[in-house]
């Protein structure tokens, strides 16, 4: 059975306790406004003697600032307060919902026994078993009823306990997710704005660290590394990200750059159709690109796209 709690306090409802709050903030935000002296000649770097001379009343309010401190403190106050009535709410609530359940378990088993109790009554009063088999059956029945409610109670606390550990594993990985994500969005940051070459292939790498099928990644490391003359090494990241995604048109891009820079035309131009196929604008890119120099003069390209592209 509950109990009351001793030397319990009424407690103002927080509506209104706010409701007051913010009237004060509002009182105290009225109280700074007007405390504010206007501007005056005496401002500045010179001071007007005459407009001073003609003061009929203070350029300023004395003690408002120590009244503002005071109310702000005072506010304080009330809102650790509130803060305090706030939890002793929510622990009572607590407090009140387990009272609820150990008193529904009680209840429970009590009429179970009251049941079984008349039961037995009648079956003594018509002689219909004995008092020694009346007191098993009471014992085992109760036994039983007592052993289920606890089976039942345990059930539900395994599967809350599982739901738990699930959901807190969730947001481990998400939380986990999100400081990968952060890290690797502020190092595509970096790279955009770096110069250096190889500063460029550094931040990739460490992309490529933290996520290593980051598709983007590979290619702008390819695209970095045809400039340093590694085109092998270049070839073999643009391959690995169109393993990764063959519908990612850069990647093909890349792919045939690195195939033109080691003079493989029809390979090059394969990829470099197949790039065009998925995003139509790149085939304006081809004029402007250093690396299809070796091949925008080929027969095969011309057959390819026409002459009009290589100029």
């Amino acid at each position: 059975m509950t109990k009351a709690r001793p030397f319990a306090t009424p407690v103002i409802p927080l509506r209104p306790r706010r409701e007051i709050m913010n009237f004060k903030i509002f009182f105290l935000a009225a109280i700074v406004f007007l405390a504010v002296p206007g501007s005056s000649p005496a401002q500045g770097h010179g001071v007007d003697t005459n407009s001073l001379s003609t003061l009929t009343e203070p350029m300023y309010q004395p003690l408002v600032e120590r009244y503002v401190l005071d109310q702000l403190m005072q506010l304080k106050h009330e809102q650790l307060s509130l803060k305090s009535e706030l939890a002793e709410k929510v622990a009572d609530a607590k407090l009140e919902s387990s009272d609820r359940a150990l008193k529904y378990t009680i209840d429970t088993t009590t009429i179970i026994f009251y049941i079984i109790t008349a039961a037995a009554t009648i079956l003594v009063v018509l002689g219909w078993r004995s008092l020694k088999e009346i007191r098993d059956n009471i014992e085992s029945e109760t036994s039983k009823q007592i052993h289920d409610l606890t089976q039942e109670y345990e059930k539900r606390l395994d599967d809350m306990e599982a739901k738990i550990k699930l959901r807190s594993e969730q947001i481990i990985a998400a939380q986990e997710e999100i400081s990968v994500t952060n890290i690797v969005h502020s190092l595509w940051i970096r790279a955009a704005i770096e110069k250096s070459d190889e500063e460029r292939i550094r931040i990739y790498d460490k992309i490529l660290d933290l996520k290593p099928n980051d598709i983007e990644a590979l290619t702008y490391k390819a695209d970095a590394l045809l400039d340093f003359g590694e085109a092998k090494w270049a070839l073999h990241l643009a391959n690995t990200a169109v393993d990764i995604d063959d519908s990612y048109p850069l990647a093909y891009w890349q792919r045939a750059c690195a195939k033109a820079e080691l003079g493989q035309t029809e390979d090059a131009i394969a990829d470099l159709k197949t790039a065009i196929n998925l995003s139509e604008h790149l085939i304006s890119e081809i004029s402007g690109e250093k690396h299809f120099r070796k091949i925008v003069e080929s027969e095969e390209f011309a057959e390819a796209f026409g002459t009009e592209v290589a100029g």
